[in-house]
């Protein structure tokens, strides 16, 4: 299909959207260690996670900032509504994404659009994108190097899959996905926040015209499902599907490619695990939970306090800004032994990789099935995976969001 007007590039075609991701997300190795030596010390402390990891403040109002790192504090700032709130994300993601998003909502009005699109995203829907869409996606791209014996995994194509994925989903024009990209990573460089507030604009008119299209001439793409889905006999307000679709590339992309590349890159360190899926399939899934505890994609979370609160014995006045670092939870040794260890064996315990409470990841069933379908593709078409001996080996990075850039390997004989 093709839409009522064409995506509009950058007016700078010369701007690198995705040069800026170690500005805006950081670039350390082992944020891990600072951070333990934090919660051994307090759970809660005063203070914006950014500067205390070498990087540039975000750009929030004149407000008090705090740092979450206990455990016990984590779960209760992700799961206790009445006295914290998603509104903190305004000032970001709701700047770029629109106020519309869910993530800046707090219940009821949440509740009521959520459940929209969490009965879209369910397991028995996800399935079967798993297989008319994710299965020739990862097909497709793997068929481009499978007869090389080389490859470099991230590059060619766990940077590329899932975003692939989302433009089948939407059943975009081919001719519109490169810009489409392009924008849909500029949207988060808050350092850039002029950069990113072109792309929300870009994108805004974009899906506008888009969503009229599919009410017009609907198809089975995701785009006409929402586009005429209706609430309580109205369809989606504009600024929530707008806002939804605008942040579709980040929530279900860009996530799915860091927590499939640290899959790999960790499987790839430990050649007994990934011997051991090989044997037994059966483990794949316990391998993906694995991963994303042991080095989720997203490490921080934003929450802000609604009333004044004493969390791990600290005074937090109302309106402050929390950051949430889920990392914290899921490398804590009171809940995971030994848990800088990637161990696919270890006890299943419930990570904070996808958030809790009532604003969980609504598209974790998706990024799960893309998960499984790569590492089934990987195990069925390279045999003999390892590290390519002439190339660096994969480093890990990151402050805020965590991925290697590279994952050189061999296969085959």
């Amino acid at each position: 299909m093709e839409p009522a007007v064409r995506i509009q590039e950058y007016d700078d075609p010369s701007y690198d959207p995705f040069s800026a991701d170690d500005i805006n997300f950081g670039d350390t190795l082992d944020p891990y260690a600072k951070i333990a030596k934090w919660r051994a010390q307090t759970p809660v402390l005063e203070g914006d996670y950014r500067p205390k990891m070498g990087l540039q403040s975000a750009t929030y109002p004149d407000r008090k900032m705090f740092t979450i790192v206990g455990s016990d504090e984590i779960l209760t700032v992700l799961t206790d509504t009445d006295r914290f709130s998603n509104h903190g994300y305004r000032f970001n993601i709701g700047e770029t994404f629109g106020q519309g998003s869910i993530s800046v909502m707090d219940n009821p009005e949440h509740g009521r659009w959520r459940k929209i699109f969490q009965k879209i995203f369910l397991p028995q829907y996800v399935k079967t994108w798993g297989e008319t869409i994710v299965d020739p996606v990862v097909h497709k791209l793997m068929g481009r190097f499978m007869g090389t014996g080389r490859a470099d995994l991230i590059e060619q194509f766990t940077l590329l899959y899932p975003f692939e994925v989302i433009y089948q989903q939407l059943d975009l024009p081919e001719s519109d996905v490169r810009t489409f990209q392009r924008l849909a990573i500029g949207q988060t460089d808050y350092m850039h926040i002029d950069k990113a507030q072109e792309a929300s604009r870009k994108l805004g008119e974009y899906f506008t015209a888009l969503v009229d299209e599919r009410r017009r001439n609907p198809g089975d793409d995701l785009v006409s499902l929402l586009a005429n889905t209706e609430v309580d006999g109205d369809y989606l307000p504009p600024l929530v599907l707008i806002s939804f679709l605008r942040q579709l590339m980040n929530a279900a992309g860009d996530t799915t490619y860091r927590g499939t590349s640290v899959l790999l890159t960790a499987l790839l360190e430990n050649p007994d695990q990934l011997d051991a899926i090989r044997e037994d399939r059966k483990l794949i899934p316990v391998a993906i939970e694995e991963a994303l505890r042991w080095d989720g994609p997203v490490a921080v979370q934003l929450r802000m306090a609604k009333q004044d609160v004493v969390l791990g014995g600290v005074e937090i006045p109302a309106g402050s800004l929390l950051d949430v670092v889920a990392g914290a939870a899921n490398r804590d040794p009171a809940i995971f032994p030994d848990p800088d260890k990637f161990d696919i064996f270890r006890e299943r315990k419930a990570h904070f990789s996808f958030s809790r409470g009532p604003h969980i990841c609504v598209g974790q069933h998706l990024a799960r099935v893309e998960m499984t379908r790569a590492l089934h593709a990987v195990l069925d078409h390279l045999p003999n995976l390892r590290f390519d001996p002439d190339k660096p080996r994969p480093e890990i990075r990151g402050s805020m969001m965590r991925v290697p850039r590279h994952l050189h390997v061999r296969f085959g004989d």
